[in-house]
């Protein structure tokens, strides 16, 4: 059983019962057992445990962990206090200078977003070290695309940033009328210039929210 302190744990408490997910449970125990693999152990719900279901404003879907050494604490696109940003974030805090006029981050740890609203979810939330993909159809995606179901049901706006093909083929999920799904390419330097530079989701997103009456995010 996994304890997230909010009410995420009545909304999936049902989840971990599921065969599928006692065959992850299982798998990941031999993985952590007998492999490098991050996030740690303790850290791979805090999507859910930094942003509640019903603070959830904006979600940005990543693909799964970085694989490196200190880099994955749990939430998507996010690297630990001490670690310098990835390529991928780097880009990401390009854009924010250049959409918001804010000066480039000093830390690429992104709780700050997580704690405001912003859910940052991998849909895979485990990895090898070195090994980007390796704990891809274990059974974390049927896991996360319940997550995306539930905020999909959600009743107050949700913005969905959907960068790069993975996460844009999660936009069939998001169905209900009253949510926002802005969509552009990924951040990686292989394709930041084909969209991502001057897509403009950060005061796009919060140009949503506060017609809706809801506070923005700051970025």
């Amino acid at each position: 059983m996994v304890h997230f302190g909010n009410d995420w744990d009545a909304i999936l408490a049902d989840e971990w019962s599921k065969p599928y997910y006692q065959n992850l449970r299982q798998i990941l125990k031999k993985e952590y057992a007998t492999q490098r693999v991050y996030p740690p152990m303790h850290d791979i719900f805090n999507a859910m445990r930094y942003t509640s279901f019903a603070d959830t404003k904006v979600v940005i879907i990543g693909q799964d962990p970085y694989h490196g050494p200190g880099q994955a604490h749990g939430l998507c696109f996010s690297v630990g206090p001490t670690v310098p940003p990835p390529p991928s974030l780097k880009n990401i805090f390009k854009e924010l200078q250049t959409d918001l006029g804010k000066p480039i981050p000093t830390t690429g740890e992104l709780t700050d977003w997580a704690r405001q609203g912003v859910l940052l979810l991998n849909t895979v939330l485990t990895v090898r070290e070195g090994c980007p993909t390796s704990h891809k159809d274990i059974g974390w995606e049927t896991f996360t695309d319940r997550v995306i179901a539930e905020l999909n049901r959600k009743q107050t706006p949700v913005v969905f940033l959907l960068w790069g093909a993975h996460a844009q083929r999660k936009a069939q999920m998001i169905t209900n009328p009253i949510h926002y799904k802005l969509a552009t390419v990924h951040p990686s330097p292989l394709s930041a210039s084909r969209g991502f530079f001057g897509c403009q989701h950060f005061s796009k997103a919060n140009a949503i929210l506060e017609q809706h009456g809801l506070s923005p995010i700051v970025w």
